[in-house]
């Protein structure tokens, strides 16, 4: 599949989790950096939206330990929750 095929799927599946809150902090991520990830960055990514909501949220704000796979740069930037923007 091409880079902007992917990039609008990826997209997609960041922003549709379930809920309002994971949609926020998951697509938030996305918008913010994905268009500049890397091929290996996006696969990065991908296996993560792999893992529950709950989960990824814990590991954003420290309530669980990162795994091993998702540990580096690209989870660092995400535990900083800086690109969050809530439309009020």
């Amino acid at each position: 599949m091409d880079r902007e095929t992917r990039l609008r799927r990826l997209a997609f599946r960041a922003w549709h989790r379930g809920t309002r809150e994971a949609d926020y902090m998951i697509g938030g991520f996305f918008d913010r950096y994905g268009k500049t990830w890397s091929d290996e960055e996006l696969d990065w990514f991908e296996t993560l939206i792999e893992e529950q909501d709950v989960d990824i949220m814990a590991w954003a704000i420290g309530k669980q330990p990162v795994p091993e796979q998702f540990e580096g740069p690209q989870m660092q930037a995400f535990q900083k929750l800086d690109f969050i923007n809530i439309p009020r």
